[in-house]
């Protein structure tokens, strides 16, 4: 029986005694009785069914040599069932002496039924009576009926299978320590004579003093067990898109009586850059040279510099300028220079080369615990995602020459398409500011001299000051001396000579202070200094692989500041999946996919225990009309598919919630998607390209619609008002599994301003309603935005999204359309499951499906 297990599981695995490895002269035997009769069957239908046509052809007077008759699917799968078993015989005796032949290698993973949540290092040469004595903990939101401790063989290749010990999850869902001897059974559940000495607790979410408690006090320390502490007396920026017009409205009130005041983040980047006097450091995704921080259609661009004139004339000033750039495989010189993701990277480090800026491509490359397969896997289909610029600033009002550490971290890279206003225009600047950066990589053939509209782009960024800048600043050096080596870098040495040791920006007193606290994907392939052993990782808040070590702090944040959450949580981010353990789907094998971060399914718990007590709570999700690309792709349509099937989990969990409560309430009244369009009418003096799309395209089509999706690359969760993660990191396995790619993220709050006895209303709130601001264009704002966990705010929003929605699928239009905020466009029947809206199957303008499509090739490691 099936029972859910919320919370906080302390597993530890200790030892196995006696192994048996089913080692046996019988091989031959057991080839003879089960791989020989299936060969004997095969040939017997073979010859009989030759038999048969030649009968046939006989009869016919046709001397034509028959084709042997395909077999059924059936019989297909049961040789290939023969096969497999031979194998696994095979290397089951090839472990009869494992020392002799490649020496022992085994490890042991911890399983919730078919999603595994740990594993350990890998012991050699201790075959018989492995010992591991480690310990996990583990965030599980899980439906399941077992706790499974699987043993293998690790090899080159992949793993074979020793044997697995069950533990009913009834033995511990009460949290009763668990500590016992389990029987290891084999394949077909039969003892191999071996036992794993293994000790469990849960601790449910009740039990945690922060459940849907938000930040209690302001001596909140912060998310446990993490590589790197909460720090206090910082100072934060807070960024909406790359640029903020000068007349933004509305006038904001916080509750310190002032008025929230929107950053301008390239500004502030370039100005970062331009006064930087000893360091410039910079990680990125991507960084492209040839583009301009500072654009102001009013005035000249000639007189602005490049970024990559601006940081070679830094380095010629004796600032010490480095700068680290994924290295995407797929880039050759003999082929595409800037890879199928085009980010540039041999044109950035060709551009550098000879100048006083250090640059170095940086590959995606594995722990060295990875099997051949797995390294393979990550260092061609995985990224380094994480954002980073750190500076040396001047001390406002010191009197002394040293300087200080400030740092810019969150969705936004240093290169094209990536710069964009709260307007997001579509054709209006294709002769200005965007002529020489124009970006649509969802069309084929899109370029600036067929025209707009250009991909418009919606993202979140920050700037950090005081102690936490600090730990960006490890962060960049950790991977620059994994990839590099410690030459280049200043030394830590000479650092303090120049810059002030880390301390507090602001006073204790201070209602502006924010502790802030830095969290990241990323493993020991990436980062240089990670403790060796299993013990000393997880005194530091890492957990282990098979032989690696791994940072998953930024899923640890979500999940924590989800469940610490008491009213509402807003959301935007480029992609939306996750939590396949708990799909309810019959076309796929659940365990193949593994998506298994628990962050969707966090959301729809939280949701389940606000209706089961009676209380209110609204989850408000922005992600973008679709993936970045060709939407009718196979890429995208398989991201769809993940995506449909995440979300249709998780409104599952809430109509059966309110089924148990006899609740006549729609699901939406909880949970509501939304995407982000942009409708344009024509302006006689825009840019008139000087060629068409191809007709019949989705080029043509949007072109003459006037109409685009705003794509959606923000990284950001904002909780209650008082609590807010901005980074790099996606919610997709991708980006919070720690192993794939690297990522990096701040969570943070002002003490000053916390919702404790009342609405919180410091900078968060106030990027909120900013945000709201821009995606929804209202004239006088509704009193219930205040209140975004009452249902009068979720209708509110939901009746604007949907206006909008009729503006942007109008045949024409006469005027801009104001708000940008559409409903994501699906629609959730009485028991939870997904379909599209009515006359919207596919995406418009193009012959892409809402829903997408399972891919037969991709594998979903590259999709999810």
């Amino acid at each position: 029986m099936l029972q859910l297990l919320h919370g906080t599981l302390i597993a530890s695995i200790f030892e196995v005694d006696r192994i048996h490895y089913e080692c046996s002269a019988n091989l031959r035997k057991w080839y003879s009785s089960s791989i020989g009769s299936c060969l004997i069957r095969h040939e017997e239908e073979r010859d009989l069914s030759n038999v048969g046509q030649q009968e046939f052809m006989s009869r016919q007077g046709k001397a034509i040599k028959p084709k042997p008759k395909p077999k059924p699917k059936a019989k297909i799968l049961e040789h290939l069932q023969c096969g497999k078993r031979f194998l696994a015989k095979v290397k089951k005796f090839v472990l009869c002496r494992p020392v002799e032949i490649f020496g022992s290698k085994l490890y042991a993973t911890v399983d919730l039924d078919k999603a595994r949540v740990a594993r350990t290092r890998m012991v050699e040469n201790q075959p018989s009576n492995p010992q591991w004595s480690e310990s996990f903990r583990i965030y599980c939101a899980h439906d399941i009926s077992h706790i499974i401790f699987t043993v293998k063989e690790g090899d080159p290749i992949g793993a074979t299978l020793i044997g697995r010990a069950y533990v009913p999850v009834e033995e511990i869902i009460r949290g009763f320590m668990f500590e016992k001897w389990i029987d290891i059974l084999d394949v077909d559940h039969n003892p191999i004579g071996s036992k794993i000495r293994v000790k469990l607790q849960f601790l449910s979410v009740a039990q945690d003093l922060h459940w849907s408690q938000g930040i209690k006090t302001q001596q909140f320390e912060g998310v446990p067990y993490t590589f790197f502490k909460q720090r206090k007396g910082c100072k934060v920026s807070l960024y909406q898109d790359a640029h903020v017009p000068e007349n933004f409205y509305p006038w904001i009130k916080l509750s310190n009586g002032e008025y929230y005041e929107p950053q301008r983040c390239w500004m502030d980047i370039f100005d970062a850059i331009s006064n930087a006097r000893h360091l410039i450091y910079i990680a990125g995704w991507s960084v492209y040279t040839e583009i301009t921080l500072i654009r102001d259609p009013r005035k000249s661009q000639q007189d602005v510099p490049t970024l990559g004139e601006l940081l070679k004339k830094k380095a010629e000033e004796g600032v010490t300028v480095l700068v680290l750039v994924w290295d995407d495989r797929t880039s050759l010189m003999e082929l595409r220079k800037d890879g199928l993701m085009a980010t540039h990277d041999q044109d950035t480090e060709k551009y550098f080369q000879g100048t006083n800026v250090r640059c170095f491509l940086c590959p995606r490359n594995p722990d060295f615990g990875r099997s051949r397969i797995q390294g393979f896997e990550i260092s061609t289909m995985f990224t380094h995602h994480q954002k980073t610029i750190v500076v040396d600033k001047e001390v406002t009002g010191g009197r002394s020459q040293q300087r200080r550490i400030a740092s810019f971290i969150g969705g936004i890279d240093l290169c094209d398409g990536r710069y964009d206003t709260l307007e997001h225009p579509l054709f209006s600047t294709l002769s200005t500011i965007h002529h020489d950066d124009f970006h649509q990589p969802n069309f084929a053939t899109a370029s600036i001299n067929k025209g707009g509209p250009r991909e418009p782009w919606h993202d979140i960024h920050c700037q950090l000051e005081g102690p936490i800048a600090w730990d960006v600043l490890y962060n960049f050096e950790q991977r620059w001396t994994k990839q590099v080596g410690d030459k280049f870098l200043i030394p830590r040495g000479k650092l303090d000579e120049i810059i002030i040791y880390p301390s507090p920006v602001t006073s204790s007193d201070d209602p502006e202070s924010w502790n802030v606290q830095l969290f990241r994907s990323i493993d020991g392939g990436a980062a240089s200094g990670f403790p060796v052993t299993p013990k000393d990782a997880a005194a530091v808040g890492l957990i282990t692989g098979k032989d690696n070590i791994i940072d998953r702090g930024i899923q640890d944040a979500y999940i924590n500041a989800i469940r610490r959450a008491k009213n509402f949580i807003y959301i935007e981010n480029q992609y939306f999946i996750g939590s396949s353990y708990g799909w309810k789907s019959s076309d796929i094998k659940v365990e193949d996919i593994n998506a298994l971060h628990l962050i969707p399914k966090e959301l729809s718990l939280k949701i389940v225990s606000k209706i089961e007590a009676n209380e209110r709570f609204a989850v408000y999700i922005v992600i973008p009309m679709w993936p970045e690309g060709i939407p009718e792709s196979s890429s995208v349509q398989a991201i769809l598919d993940w995506q449909r099937r995440t979300i249709e989990m998780m409104y599952i969990d809430i109509t059966q919630a309110l089924n148990r409560k006899g609740l006549e309430a729609n699901p939406r009244d909880y949970l509501n998607f939304f995407c982000l369009g942009k409708r344009e009418a024509r302006r006689e003096e825009e840019y008139v390209p000087p060629e068409k799309p191809e007709p019949d395209t989705d080029y043509s089509r949007a072109q003459q619609a006037r109409r685009f999706m705003i794509y959606v690359h923000s990284k950001m969760m904002i909780v209650d008002d008082e609590y807010i993660i901005i980074g790099s990191a996606n919610i997709n396995q991708r980006s919070m599994d720690g192993a794939r790619d690297s990522e990096i993220a701040m969570g943070a709050y002002q003490p000053g301003y916390l919702a404790d006895e009342g609405a919180a209303r410091g900078q968060i709130y106030g990027l909120r309603i900013a945000l709201w601001y821009e995606h929804l264009r209202f004239g006088v704002m509704d009193e219930s935005l205040l209140h975004p966990e009452s249902k009068r705010c979720v209708n509110v929003m939901n009746d604007i999204a949907k206006n909008n929605w009729e503006i942007y699928m109008k045949e024409t239009i006469d005027a801009d359309m104001e708000g940008h905020l559409l409903p994501y466009p699906i629609q959730v029947t009485r028991d939870g499951k997904i379909t599209t809206l009515s006359g919207s199957r596919f995406f418009p303008d193009t012959k892409a499906p809402v829903l997408g499509a399972k891919s037969e090739y991709l594998l979903p490691i590259l999709t999810t």
